[in-house]
């Protein structure tokens, strides 16, 4: 009986082994960012979260991630009963922001009105 527990305990099913899979995958290719956001470097930007959040700073970093890293960031708050932007805001200095969470990025200026690609050009 006892020779048995041994062998049991012996051909364990546990995960053994590890290693990186393949061997071959050594060239992996890093996830480049679908977003170039060192245009926006030193620049105010708008954040908005998916909490519904939504902030301005000055970009001071990122990551492929889009984690962000704002400065002299302002948020700017809701009103509790409807939900809209209120004209309150709140001052909270240097933050990083977590990528997965943003939801959108906009520049602070102004953006450039375009025309609709989607609507049949007349002509």
């Amino acid at each position: 009986m006892s020779e048995k527990k041994s062998a049991a305990s012996g051909n364990s099913a546990g995960g053994g082994g590890g290693g990186s899979g393949g061997g071959d995958n050594k060239e992996k290719r890093r996830k480049e960012s679908i977003l170039d956001l060192s245009k926006y470097l030193e620049k105010t930007i708008r954040v908005k979260f998916s909490g519904g959040r939504e902030a301005a700073g000055v970009l001071k970093g990122y990551d492929p991630l889009l984690n962000l890293v704002l400065d002299n960031t302002i948020e700017f708050l809701r009103d509790p009963d409807d939900y809209k932007l209120a004209d309150d805001t709140r001052h909270l200095g240097l933050v990083v922001c977590r990528g997965t969470s943003v939801v959108l990025i906009c520049p602070q200026d102004g953006m450039e009105s375009i025309q609709n690609p989607f609507i049949a050009q007349e002509g």
